[in-house]
């Protein structure tokens, strides 16, 4: 299954390798909150004509994106949002988020850390609200991404937060929401990379508008990216 290839891609590429994978790394977004169903097929159009990873869509439109790629030959993936932009929703409504998204087709998930939990130190709530993330997706076979907003947070928060996501299985850790005006950097790639030590993947994602910055992400380690300028960064 085109999945596994999660596992597969080098953690750092040479800039061949970027001219070649970067289609198959990239998340084509649309997350706006007045987005429509043209938008939305339009956007998933666009996916299956430049070889992109996956769609990510709102909770709202998981079943008509899977509607809409259900005669992809390269099966493009649907990936949805969870607790989303702000991340301090109830453990149980995260949970029941996931579980609707996975029955509505949903492929993989991205939640939001509760990063109000994290600034009152709560830390036995952060860990059972992404360890209800990373169970509710494991019992669905999906792939969770935990997004930590990177820029909010202090080097200590995000180490305690990157160990908590390595002990309860989540897959991925993803930069930033991209809805308060964060933009990913090398910068938090490459701490990210580091504190997770091969064992999760990184998503970059907020800002990324050129081919320049998407390569010098993936140059960092970024392992996917998510983003709405898909086709203007890969058409250069």
């Amino acid at each position: 299954m085109r999945l596994n290839r999660i596992h597969l891609r080098p953690p750092f590429l040479s800039t061949v390798d970027l001219m070649l994978n970067l289609t198959e790394v990239i998340e084509h977004t649309l997350l706006k909150p007045d987005c429509t169903p043209d938008e939305i097929r339009r956007l998933c159009k666009e996916a299956v004509k430049y070889g992109f990873w996956g769609v990510c869509v709102p909770p709202y439109y998981v079943r008509d994106a899977k509607r809409f790629l259900e005669k992809d030959l390269l099966q493009v993936r649907v990936c949805t949002v969870i607790g989303f932009p702000m991340g301090y929703s109830a453990t149980v409504a995260k949970s029941e988020e996931i579980k609707r998204a996975f029955d509505d087709g949903a492929d993989e998930i991205d939640a939001v850390l509760n990063i109000a939990a994290v600034k009152s130190k709560q830390w036995n709530h952060v860990e059972r609200d992404v360890d209800a993330i990373a169970t509710a997706t494991r019992l669905r076979n999906g792939i969770s991404k935990l997004i930590l907003e990177c820029a909010l947070l202090t080097d200590e928060e995000i180490r305690q937060v990157v160990e908590i996501a390595r002990r309860t299985g989540i897959h991925f850790l993803k930069t930033s929401t991209g809805f308060l005006g964060y933009p990913a950097t090398e910068a938090m790639v490459q701490q990210l990379k580091q504190l997770a030590n091969g064992e999760l993947k990184i998503k970059a994602a907020g800002g990324i508008r050129t081919r320049a910055q998407a390569e010098a992400l993936l140059r960092a380690g970024a392992d996917r990216l998510g983003t709405s300028a898909s086709v203007e960064i890969v058409k250069g």
